[in-house]
């Protein structure tokens, strides 16, 4: 049986195949990038096994992640998206993430992609971390707090540190696989 972190274990199976799968995997595809900020901004004050159990919803309601088709929409998308049961029917997150949207793609247009924009906080390269046990990671961090002040700045909505460390983390930023879990070492080794 494989060893995992101690917020993967005995979860159900799209919840394991997410953290043996992505987690921690580094991202530089922009719309991937999208797809983690919405999933993220739309966990704040919720569990992220609710998400995963509505990532699908998300997918077709926020137009596969395509942040150009998601920054045009108006009344009429928000209107169907407060009556969809496949996502986190709450105004805010929703508004969120239509304006995240727009923000993303004045990023893009500013830095030649948001990749390139958001890896600049870790110097273009994971920090390998060695956690021996999930107490011992840190829920903010100096980058986390610097990239959510800036993201803040340039008017991007539900992206608190916290928020922000969690994103870091899922898009590999961070390695913070605990250093017993089976992913550790893989994703420390292979050449993303």
């Amino acid at each position: 049986m494989k060893n995992r972190c101690e917020w993967a274990k005995d979860k159900f199976p799209a919840y394991e195949k997410y953290h043996d799968e992505e987690w921690g995997v580094p991202v530089h595809d922009d719309r991937l990038h999208f797809e983690f900020l919405v999933l993220e901004s739309a966990q704040a004050g919720l569990s992220w096994a609710t998400i995963l159990k509505k990532r699908e919803g998300y997918r077709k309601a926020f137009a596969q992640f395509d942040a150009k088709q998601v920054a045009a929409f108006g009344d009429l998308e928000i209107e169907q998206l407060l009556n969809n049961p496949e996502i986190i029917r709450n105004k805010a997150k929703i508004n969120a993430t239509i304006n995240n949207a727009r923000q993303f793609l004045q990023v893009q247009e500013a830095f030649g992609s948001f990749d390139k924009y958001i890896w600049s906080f870790v110097n273009h390269k994971p920090i390998i971390n060695k956690w021996k046990k999930m107490d011992q990671v840190p829920v903010t961090t100096a980058e986390s707090d610097a990239l959510s002040k800036d993201l803040k700045k340039r008017g991007f909505k539900f992206v608190g540190s916290t928020t922000i460390y969690a994103h870091m983390q899922a898009i590999g930023m961070v390695n913070d696989h605990t250093t017993d879990c089976f992913r550790y070492q893989e994703v420390n080794t292979h050449n993303y």
